[in-house]
């Protein structure tokens, strides 16, 4: 099994990293969330209010494919939530089956809002394969979803278990960042919805990776880009 960290795009305020991720296992192939939209490529330049710099060749499609990967390739996607620059791409990637929280399908398709209809579009849509998960759930031997609400209802992280890397914590939004892995005294975000959730979060995910000693891998911390490999790297 390896992991590849696919980083796709930057988010302007911070110019941190936009991260995708490839698990190929030997048996299957799992992209954990697919970016920002790939059709806002170059948007920023006249935009100033675009929250993403995505540059033309930058978006996740583009990215797989520079590794050989087709869409047709991907057996999962496994969704940590329905943020734009989370699912942007999810029509891509049509024959896939996608895994997310029921919870967070239940939220996400219950009312309209700016923040679930900026790519709605993409996931949304008709014949879509979904598979619902309640909490904590086995995907596949050596990958497993943790519920980690907070940021959003249902939101969820992804633990890796790598044959040589050793444990794995795909974070996501509910540890953005290395400030945030204190669940006291973290930051709360703009976009985090739930005080007390992200920060119960926080402790469960931290508290995981102390007792698996795995490697924890922040959503949007901008060291990630100096510090981490990415692809065509991977770690194994």
């Amino acid at each position: 099994m390896r992991l590849q960290l696919l980083f796709s795009g930057r988010i302007r305020p911070l110019g941190a990293p936009v991260p995708a991720y490839l698990i190929q296992t030997g048996d299957a192939t799992v992209l954990v969330d697919t970016g920002p939209p790939r059709d806002r490529a170059g948007a920023h330049r006249a935009d100033p209010d675009e929250r993403v710099v995505l540059e033309p060749g930058e978006d996740v499609p583009a990215l797989l494919g520079r590794l050989g990967v087709a869409p047709d390739d991907v057996d999962v996607v496994v969704c940590t939530h329905l943020d734009p620059d989370h699912a942007g791409n999810h029509d891509v990637f049509a024959g896939a089956e996608f895994v997310v929280q029921r919870s967070h399908h239940a939220w996400a398709v219950s009312a309209a809002g700016a923040r679930r209809a900026a790519a709605r579009a993409a996931w949304d849509r008709p014949g879509v394969r979904w598979t619902l998960v309640d909490g904590d759930t086995e995907l596949l031997p050596g990958i497993e979803l943790i519920e980690s609400g907070g940021h959003v209802p249902g939101h969820q992280s992804v633990l890796v278990r790598l044959p040589e890397t050793g444990p794995v914590l795909l974070a996501a939004d509910a540890i953005p960042m290395k400030a945030a892995l204190d669940p006291e005294n973290r930051p709360i975000f703009p976009f985090d919805m739930d005080e007390a959730q992200v920060r119960a979060s926080t402790k469960k995910l931290v508290d995981l990776a102390r007792a698996e000693g795995a490697m924890i891998i922040c959503g949007h911390e901008p060291a990630n880009l100096t510090e981490l490999r990415a692809a065509p790297a991977f770690y194994g």
